[in-house]
């Protein structure tokens, strides 16, 4: 299990205060980011509107861009700390729910809710879709425990092999059955279309998270495998069934309402490692505010950078998101050297 190791290279923190003051700084930032976020789009609002009692700058604002940047925080905030649980528990760097099959398998459970459940309500396809999503999950760390794992790459390439292999399949049947349109709003992530009464669903993400940040330390524990666990006093199943339902409830309630995401719970915790080393508990805050941050930098780049048209934000992530993985083997390759 070494192959596995969060670090190996670096010692990992076990005390220090979980606070810092650059993370007030970094909130600021982030607040900045949605105040921007909420006067940017092809409806003009503007700060001047609303304070002249604009009706109609208001009804803009109050159900599509309040709304938006709600979603767009709450999406961040999760997916960043279901990244890092992931990691915890698979202990390894280059894992999350969109290179280990979790999000691939979320998406073939919308599929069948549709196929079968078509008149189904939008809660009854995610609890469908988080199913699937933790069946995934636990068949990618069943496989993980079968096979030789001699360097850490070997695990991100056996989720993403096991990923590809469940789109495939579902590419099949949603091209069988007339539905690829409908499966590429859920394979790319997509804001625009979140107005009030559409994004709600998201707040169970921040419940979640919280529920994260919480059991953090227990999911390090975990990843260290049973028999320390154990020895620990901790109930190693119990532990790993939790983490696997928080990252898969996680990912269903993204997928269902925003479209997948790929690689921001992979960068975000990377990079929020490399700036304030691995104690769990001051990383998690510092994850949250980063992967807010980057979805909401990625959303508003996203909307002017062709304005008035829209690139959707999965495509911006997928693109800055591969460049600082690459960035990241190399640094590693570096380092091991």
């Amino acid at each position: 299990m070494a192959a596995l190791s969060l670090r190996p290279e670096q010692p990992v923190q076990q005390h220090g205060s979980t606070r810092s003051p650059a993370l007030w700084p970094a909130g600021g930032a982030v607040l900045l980011l949605a105040l921007v976020s909420l006067f940017v789009g092809v409806s003009e609002v503007s700060p001047a509107d609303l304070l002249a009692g604009d009706a109609a700058a208001w009804q803009t604002f109050l159900i599509s861009r309040v709304p938006r940047t709600l979603a767009v925080i709450l999406a961040g905030v999760a997916l960043g700390i279901a990244g890092f649980i992931m990691q915890l528990m698979a202990r390894n760097r280059f894992v999350e729910p969109s290179t280990v099959g979790t999000v691939e398998s979320a998406t073939a459970g919308i599929l069948v809710a549709t196929l079968l459940l078509p008149g189904a309500p939008i809660v009854a396809k995610m609890g469908i879709a988080a199913l699937f999503a933790m069946a995934g999950t636990a068949l990618f760390l069943s496989v993980l425990r079968r096979i030789p794992l001699r360097n850490t790459l070997i695990v991100p390439l056996v989720g993403i092999m096991l990923g590809g292999v469940i789109a495939a399949v579902t590419t099949f049947f949603a091209y069988r059955f007339d539905l690829l349109q409908t499966l590429n709003t859920w394979m790319i992530g997509d804001f625009s279309g979140l107005i009030r009464g559409r994004y709600e669903l998201l707040w169970i993400v921040a419940v979640l998270a919280v529920v994260g940040y919480v059991c953090a330390d227990r999911f390090t524990v975990a990843g260290m495998g049973e028999e320390f666990t154990t020895n620990l006093g901790l109930n190693y199943r119990r532990t790993m069934n939790l983490g696997l339902v928080l990252v898969s409830l996680i990912s269903a309630v993204v997928v269902v309402v925003v479209g997948s995401i790929p690689f921001l719970g992979l960068i975000v915790p990377n990079l929020v490692s490399l700036v304030i080393g691995d104690n769990v508990r001051r990383a998690v805050p510092w994850i949250a505010v980063f992967g807010a941050g980057f979805v909401l930098a990625c959303d508003i780049l996203g909307r002017v950078i062709r304005f008035p048209y829209e690139v959707p934000v999965g495509v911006i992530v997928s693109v800055v998101g591969s460049a600082l993985f690459i960035a990241l083997l190399v640094r590693r390759n570096a380092c091991a050297r």
